[in-house]
């Protein structure tokens, strides 16, 4: 047996047993470094937030969800109406409605037989929002940068220019 196939074995054995101390070991890992998180992002004003902002940004990671919203931007649509512009299937486009949904970017009534889906504006405007937080952290980089092209312009204006050197 090869050495390779042993850690292939561990590994497969740990999957097997939860309750194996090093994945429980993990789990209490993972659950210092939330707190841990949690303690500092509190202080700052981060902690105490309503909206569940990771769950926006992964909504909104996906183009195929983007088009969704951009659609119900336009108005209530039923799964069938969303569905009809994408090539895919009905259940795939239901996933996709779902994941928005936990998110809090749409809301879904029952309408006789059908669900009709519509936008929900507070949790991307959340996300505005905590965007907007660094928009004068990005422009003061912005104006920086532009500050030292100039003043790179005006030393190439002044440097002589060199005898059958070309002008790009």
């Amino acid at each position: 047996m090869r050495p390779n196939d042993t850690t292939r074995t561990e590994i497969a054995d740990l999957r097997q047993w939860p309750e194996h101390p090093q994945r429980t070991l993990q789990k209490d890992v993972d659950k210092l470094i939330v707190f841990q998180n949690h303690r500092v992002m509190e202080p700052m004003g981060y902690g105490s937030r309503g909206q569940n902002l990771d769950a926006v940004f992964a909504a909104l990671a996906d183009p195929t969800r983007r088009a969704i919203l951009a659609r119900l931007a336009a108005g209530e649509a039923s799964v069938n109406e969303i569905a009809a512009p994408f090539e895919m299937s009905q259940p795939a486009v239901s996933k996709h409605l779902r994941v928005l949904e936990r998110a809090g970017l749409i809301e879904r009534d029952i309408d006789k037989q059908r669900r009709p889906a519509r936008l929900k504006a507070e949790p991307m405007a959340a996300a505005v929002r905590w965007l907007e937080e660094f928009r004068q952290f990005w422009s003061s980089s912005f104006d920086q940068l532009d500050s030292l092209l100039e003043d790179l312009k005006k030393a190439e204006r002044k440097r002589p220019q060199r005898k059958g050197s070309r002008n790009a």
